[in-house]
């Protein structure tokens, strides 16, 4: 995935909604294009029928028109698209990244900071922290909020039980889904 090309560029906006075009194309690096492309590509592998006719909640989610719930994600290292065709769905994944203090301190609850602090990798424990509350996020659609230490401690103990977590080599990936999402 890192050494995507032109070539790879150019396939995807032959095959791709215009909308989809026109946010690739806001991306000024190969490598931003690459991932909002391959990102709709796997859509369109995954969902069947119509996947061009798009709408976007208050708080700027996509929703297909006639089509299930979907969230998609990219870092540096993967792409990944989720899909369930009943209820409300957020992934995200990131490469293993440092966290500095502030950084910390801003995004965590006192908790979640004790679990960083006392973890073996200290970096991969924010990491997937960070992504869990972004899963979250992403299928309530509301978009990063000024809550954020609060969002995985705001879950109910069955919301707990549908947000998933697979940590790999280089990188975290988060899953949620819920019904119905607040």
């Amino acid at each position: 995935m890192e050494d995507c090309t032109e070539a790879d560029v150019t396939r995807l906006l032959k095959i791709v909604p215009e909308f989809r075009k026109q946010q690739a194309l806001r991306y000024s690096h190969l490598f931003g294009q690459w991932t909002t492309l391959k990102t709709w590509e796997l859509i369109m592998e995954l969902i069947p029928g119509p996947t061009d006719s798009v709408y976007y909640g208050p708080n700027g989610k996509p929703y297909l028109t006639d089509g299930p719930f979907f969230s998609i994600s990219h870092c540096k290292t993967a792409v990944a698209v989720a899909v369930d065709s009943e209820r409300e769905i957020g992934i995200d994944i990131e490469s293993i990244r440092h966290a500095d203090e502030a950084l910390i301190r801003h995004t965590m609850n006192e908790e979640e900071q004790a679990l960083i602090h006392n973890a073996q990798e200290p970096d991969r424990m924010f990491t997937r922290l960070w992504t869990q509350k972004e899963a979250v996020l992403k299928a309530r659609g509301t978009g990063l909020v000024d809550e954020l230490p609060l969002v995985l401690s705001s879950l109910a103990d069955k919301e707990k039980e549908q947000l998933q977590t697979i940590v790999f080599e280089r990188y975290i990936l988060s899953i949620f889904v819920c019904k119905p999402c607040l």
